[in-house]
């Protein structure tokens, strides 16, 4: 570890605590708030959040924002990167964006192969 304390804040000092128990309430707390909010655009789907944009409705870039807000923060305070030295972190984070980066252009280049395929019947691809 970087320092044999931890940082007991969240939202980058915006809120702090005084103990690791409170903060793990602070970080539970907002989590479920994030949770909360998905759940209820999903349930409720305002016609608003249906328009298009850069080919994905609105509300699924808010869902996917919001996950990654999730995911930063689960990361961040429950898995211990916040106090992590600044290179472990960014092999973490650089490792992560590459896969996704790969996965993604696996299952775009697969997607494109099929939809070929079903729309104009058997094609034959020279890798």
């Amino acid at each position: 570890m970087a320092e044999n304390t931890h940082k007991l804040e969240i939202l980058r000092g915006l809120i702090k605590f005084k103990s690791n128990t409170q903060k793990i309430w602070g970080v539970l707390i907002l989590l479920s708030i994030v949770t909360t909010v998905e759940v209820a655009l999903g349930l409720s789907k305002p016609e608003a959040l249906l328009s298009k944009f850069l080919g994905l409705k609105i509300l699924n870039w808010i869902f996917i924002i919001l996950t990654l807000v999730k995911a930063y923060y689960i990361t961040w305070d429950f898995m211990h990167m916040r106090d992590e030295t600044k290179t472990l972190r960014r092999l973490v984070v650089w490792t992560a964006i590459f896969l996704v980066c790969y996965l993604l252009f696996i299952v775009l280049l697969e997607g494109g192969y099929v939809f070929d395929v079903y729309d104009t019947g058997y094609m034959k691809r020279d890798f």
